[in-house]
């Protein structure tokens, strides 16, 4: 498939360090062609080795139990992770986060971690577009008129959608990917304008003589090298 190739993506972690004993616990990936999602996914549960907190748990819906039976080890997914992702710019909302859990869990898997550029970031976008104003996911999904309907837990899978439709809007929205993929510019010489056509009577002069003649001798007042002088001659 041709086109620009990105990727959206999410994590679900059990806190805020990456570089203590935080850890993923779900993973998300929406692929994009020229800012439109394929249909292409790539999801999976992990097993963080820790208890998940009841904070965490609320705001995500995953447990302890769930996951230890239900989630593997990021060493045993990074392959196909990685398989997935390619060399695809990643695009994440507070990339500086999901940046620093992803890396972590590559280093300790030894694997080779993903360099700054290779990341972009929604927040950043949002906050420079829209300075001042709230730009957290949810605040971006109702200035966009994005439903949050199919959301109950925060999710990476459902975030990854929503920020697929975020970083669309963010870029320009639908209109912006119309010639896209064609390889071609838009015609604009195929543009019409319109042309002013004469009037088949002059319009009557509404002015009084003395009006006339006032206006007149302002214009010369003016000097010879006016150009109203032509109009009046």
């Amino acid at each position: 498939m041709s086109g620009i190739r990105e990727i959206c993506f999410d994590t679900e972690t059990t806190g805020f360090h990456a570089k203590g004993d935080d850890r993923i616990t779900e993973l998300g990936c929406v692929e994009l062609i020229d800012m439109l999602p394929t249909g292409r996914q790539y999801h999976a549960y992990l097993n963080p080795q820790r208890d998940v907190p009841e904070k965490v748990t609320q705001i995500t819906g995953l447990t302890t139990e769930f996951l230890k039976q239900n989630g593997k080890l990021f060493e045993q997914v990074a392959s196909e992770f990685l398989e997935f992702v390619g060399d695809s710019k990643l695009i994440a909302h507070n990339a500086n986060f999901d940046k620093s859990f992803i890396n972590a869990e590559l280093e300790k898997s030894g694997f080779p971690t993903f360099s700054d550029d290779r990341f972009i970031d929604t927040l950043q976008m949002a906050r420079e577009q829209f300075p001042g104003s709230p730009a957290s996911l949810d605040a971006l999904c109702k200035r966009y008129n994005i439903s949050l309907s199919s959301r109950d837990k925060h999710g990476a899978i459902v975030d990854s959608e929503l920020l697929a439709e975020v970083y669309l809007q963010l870029k320009g929205g639908r209109m912006r990917n119309l010639d896209l993929g064609s390889g071609q510019s838009p015609d604009i010489t195929s543009i019409t304008k319109n042309e002013t056509k004469e009037r088949p009577s002059p319009l009557l002069c509404n002015l009084t003589g003395d009006q006339v003649r006032s206006h007149k001798k302002y214009i010369e007042s003016l000097g010879e090298k006016m150009v109203w002088n032509k109009y009046w001659r």
